[in-house]
């Protein structure tokens, strides 16, 4: 694909944001059944539906600039994937370990997503698309929750890890 323009840079990243929206619903899922705790649970549970909800955001907002929605392949979310996925084939099966693991992914995940709809949400501004960056807004907001709720979440489970290993050392 060749971009000569905004119009269709705008379209292409909305082609990445579709395909990484699909490809993180997959993962969502396989978290959700991974997670012990029933509060992170509760929260992937929720983003799983909210993420549902993107994807149709994402279509919508490819009607807003009269394109039709297609997912484009996107490496960088496939690469965080595949860290993920790497790590579960390869590392000890601690639980603790591997909530701590996940957490962390998942907040990168959420940083790509914040920055891929900052940048698709500046673009539909400036090619004066603003039901798209209307559209895009509501996804990125839904994602700087997550992000916030999953640092927290981080934090807490690096403590509670960190005890737990002081507790076995002694």
């Amino acid at each position: 694909m060749s971009v000569e323009n905004l119009h269709e840079l705008l379209k292409h990243e909305l082609g990445d944001l579709l395909y990484a929206e699909k490809t993180i619903l997959k993962g969502l899922k396989k978290m959700v059944k991974e997670t012990k705790d029933p509060d992170i649970r509760a929260r992937l549970e929720q983003h799983y539906t909210e993420t549902e909800g993107q994807i149709t955001n994402l279509e919508s907002a490819f009607e807003a600039i009269g394109e039709k929605a297609r997912a484009q392949k996107c490496p960088g979310i496939l690469g965080i994937m595949e860290e993920k996925k790497e790590f579960d084939e390869e590392e000890a099966e601690s639980p603790a370990i591997k909530q701590a693991f996940n957490l962390g992914a998942g907040m990168r995940v959420e940083h790509y997503e914040i920055a891929g709809y900052t940048s698709a949400i500046a673009l539909a501004k400036v090619t004066g698309n603003r039901q798209c960056a209307d559209l895009l807004s509501q996804n990125l907001a839904q994602e700087v929750e997550m992000e916030k709720f999953l640092r927290g979440a981080s934090s807490k489970a690096l403590k509670d890890l960190q005890a737990q290993i002081g507790a076995e050392s002694e």
